[in-house]
């Protein structure tokens, strides 16, 4: 039987949309469902401030009368003019091992981009660097982190197959705490506190109110990450959304500022317990009981393992040695709390310097993901 594409229009589809991986990676242990509710704001036009600057165009394929994948085609203006191109991207790309089914999802995005003058197509990516992003090319058999993407194997064939190159590539390092922190990061820690007049400075949901210090973080994460691949500087509606959900689902215990002598922000680091098996036994969803288990998992019964969520140095801080100072915070704090080991987010592979600072620590590189790039053929062809 053919595949039919249809595209995304009312909220049960939505829901179909959402919930295609549950049945797709029903028996994968190493997948972690996204939560359902964070999805469904992400790809609502009435929710996510993204699609002020951001178009796009969900569907869902069929086949044999089942529902056999999924994608989301994105195009991200503002991306565009910063990095001056004319990309669509695609995200949520899921199906069964089918090329007719893969194919045919990907002919719509081709569609969409070019219906509106792009000449490239790239992904996996969202509307933004906070959304998923990147194919995993290595390490299917290590469970997935919340924050970032797992997929079949047999995806890479596929997209190879359509004509996909390799556009970027990131890495990820699995860290180990049983040793305790190395001597190297405390020592330098001591004598970087010194020379730079630098300070740790616990957050409190007093400077959050009073201080507006969720926008101080935000305004330093742009300034931090502007010059990586295909980043989106993030406007003020964006980061109120992004700062609701992070500051206000983490335990703040586990974002660690740090200032100069002047009180400027100069680095961050915020880190959460694991909930990846939380997000398993729950598959994403808070009711009836999913809030629990997810309540349990991040404030009273960790896992062993901690996600690095996101990490921050300002540019002329850079060579200063100041994340040994923010490491030393979170670290010892999450050794104390009994965690272990810790999952670092996904690395750019040409970020030597971020790279060198998880190669001090035990542990090893165990995933691998990329983004695919492809030109797209003019409509006149």
């Amino acid at each position: 039987m053919a595949v039919t594409i249809q595209e995304v229009k009312t909220g049960k589809q939505l829901t179909e949309f959402i919930r295609f991986p549950e049945t797709l990676y029903k028996d994968n242990p190493y997948y972690v469902p996204s939560l359902e509710f964070d999805v469904r704001d992400t790809l609502s036009p009435k929710r996510n401030p993204a699609y002020e600057f951001c178009e796009a165009g969900l569907y869902l394929a069929y086949k044999d009368g089942r529902c056999a994948g999924r994608v989301a085609a994105i195009i991200n203006r503002r991306a565009n003019e910063e990095w001056k191109h004319q990309e669509v991207r695609f995200g949520w790309y899921d199906f069964i091992d089918d090329q007719e089914v893969s194919k045919a999802l990907m002919d719509k995005v081709e569609e969409f981009g070019r219906n509106r003058g792009m000449d490239t197509i790239v992904g996996p990516l969202g509307f933004t660097d906070f959304d998923p992003e990147g194919m995993l090319v290595d390490g299917y058999d290590r469970l997935c982190t919340m924050a970032l993407i797992y997929n079949h194997p047999y995806y890479v064939k596929h997209v190879e197959e359509m004509g996909f190159e390799k556009d970027n590539d990131w890495i990820e390092f699995r860290i180990d705490f049983r040793g305790g922190l190395p001597e190297k990061i405390t020592r330098v820690a001591s004598i970087v506190e010194k020379r730079s007049k630098c300070h740790v400075r616990p957050l409190t949901k007093k400077m959050l109110r009073e201080e507006k210090y969720g926008y101080k973080v935000f305004d330093l994460i742009n300034e931090c990450y502007k010059d990586l691949y295909n980043f989106t500087i993030l406007p003020e509606k964006l980061v109120k959304k992004y700062m609701d959900f992070y500051l206000g689902l983490l335990p703040l215990k586990y974002v660690s500022c740090i200032e100069n002598e002047k009180g400027e922000l100069v680095s961050f680091g915020i880190i959460m317990p694991s909930l990846a098996r939380a997000l398993q036994k729950t598959r994403g969803k808070l009711l009836p009981f999913g809030w629990y288990t997810l309540a349990k998992a991040m404030y009273w019964k960790y896992d062993d393992t901690l996600e690095m969520l996101l990490v921050g140095v300002r540019p002329d801080y850079r060579d200063s040695g100041i994340n040994s100072l923010l490491f030393t915070d979170l670290f010892q704090r999450a050794v104390k709390d009994g965690f272990q080991f810790a999952e670092t987010n996904a690395i750019m592979e040409t970020n030597n310097k971020n790279i060198a600072q998880w190669t001090i620590f035990p542990g090893e590189c165990k995933k691998r993901r990329r983004s695919y790039i492809k030109k797209l053929q003019p409509l006149s062809e």
